[in-house]
């Protein structure tokens, strides 16, 4: 197993990834400012305790990342490179009260939840949360939860099929991606701006396509782009390693497919499968799921709740805004990722999540 991240880390992370946290480019120096004052510091501070004083029932807000870059990229601009994640961090351990999510919810339910609590989660297993999260999160005391996608740990196991799609658009030529085909169509590589529009719309389509034909597209574009991929995805050490640094291992399923997809059978081994490898991996009982996606109705319904239930779960996560609140179906929580680019914004958006409860701001 390797060591986890070593103090030195926080201050050079050399040999990380290019677009996730893959070994073999040089990441960005973790030393960096904090970016919040004092004053902002404050104004946070005092707003989430009067929040909570007035606030009918008390609440606790999840933040939700996938992975967090060596550097900034175009194409994943929804993902925090280590200098927004340090800042981010740092403004959460000064200002909030990060709690795991399993301690947050057991708080909740008792009656002692601090006011302005704050919890931490990744989902699908990038290698860059142990390579560029850990480091921070351990400097800053911070614990944090990971839903892991069990298929794809390892390193032999393959990227996902998603970060296949960016590979190809960032590997191909300039000119047209013409894919009319296999039932889609012809998308500009000509720009920037123009690649990072033809990774959202093939992303998405994928995301809803049959499986077969999900995976047709996927090796198509392999075959297009060169098959060579940096691995993205957990080794098994890399999860034993967060394991046993604070960071809560929860499930994802097996694959990360859209459940609403699957037949019953398929859905319900993907989820009691997902766990099962997952415990096996780490020795000990994985506690909370994530529904891949995690749009209610769309991505997941009613049938795939109740086999989270019957599958011995403690608790479940959505992508819907907002915050926890005691009344909530602990099966159906949310969380959402944070997107605002600076530190007062940031703490402010969680504060309205705490202050709206679950009436889901938008």
């Amino acid at each position: 197993m390797p060591a986890p991240p070593s103090d030195e880390l926080l201050h050079s992370c050399p040999g990380r990834a290019r677009a996730g946290g893959a070994a073999g480019s040089a990441a960005a120096p973790m030393n960096f400012p904090n970016r919040h004052n004092w004053l902002s510091a404050v104004l946070l501070r005092m707003t989430g305790s009067a929040i909570r004083l007035f606030s009918r029932q008390p609440s606790l807000a999840v933040v939700n990342y996938h992975r967090v870059l060596a550097r900034p990229d175009p194409l994943l601009d929804t993902e925090p490179d280590v200098a927004a994640f340090h800042w981010q961090m740092a403004l959460l351990a000064d200002c909030f009260n990060v709690m795991s999510l399993h301690d947050a919810l057991r708080a909740l339910d008792e009656g002692r939840l601090p006011p302005r609590t704050v919890c931490i989660t990744f989902d699908d297993g990038y290698r860059s949360v142990h390579d560029l999260a850990l480091p921070i999160l351990r400097k800053f005391g911070l614990p944090a939860t990971v839903f892991v996608t069990s298929g794809f740990i390892g390193a032999d196991a393959g990227n996902m099929w998603n970060d296949r799609i960016i590979h190809a658009v960032q590997s191909l030529p300039n000119g047209a991606l013409d894919l009319t085909d296999i039932g889609l169509e012809s998308y500009p590589l000509d720009t920037l701006e123009a690649r990072k529009q033809t990774a959202l719309r093939l992303t998405e389509a994928g995301k809803y396509l049959p499986p077969v034909e999900r995976d047709r597209l996927v090796e198509r574009l392999d075959r297009m782009s060169g098959m060579h991929h940096d691995a993205l995805m957990l080794t098994q050490d890399m999860l034993t390693a967060l394991d046993g640094n604070g960071v809560e291992i929860g499930a994802h399923t097996i694959s990360h497919p859209i459940l609403t997809s699957l037949d019953d059978d398929s859905a319900r081994a993907e989820i009691v499968a997902g766990k099962a490898q997952l415990e096996t991996l780490i020795g000990k009982p994985v506690r909370l799921f994530a529904y891949p996606n995690g749009k209610v109705g769309q991505d997941y319904d009613g049938r795939h709740v109740e086999m989270v239930r019957q599958a011995g779960f403690f608790a479940a996560f959505t992508t819907a805004v907002g915050a926890i609140t005691g009344d909530q179906d602990r099966f159906q929580l949310p969380r959402s990722r944070p997107w605002d680019r600076t530190p007062l914004r940031f703490g402010l958006r969680l504060l309205s999540w705490m202050a709206l409860g679950n009436r889901q701001p938008r």
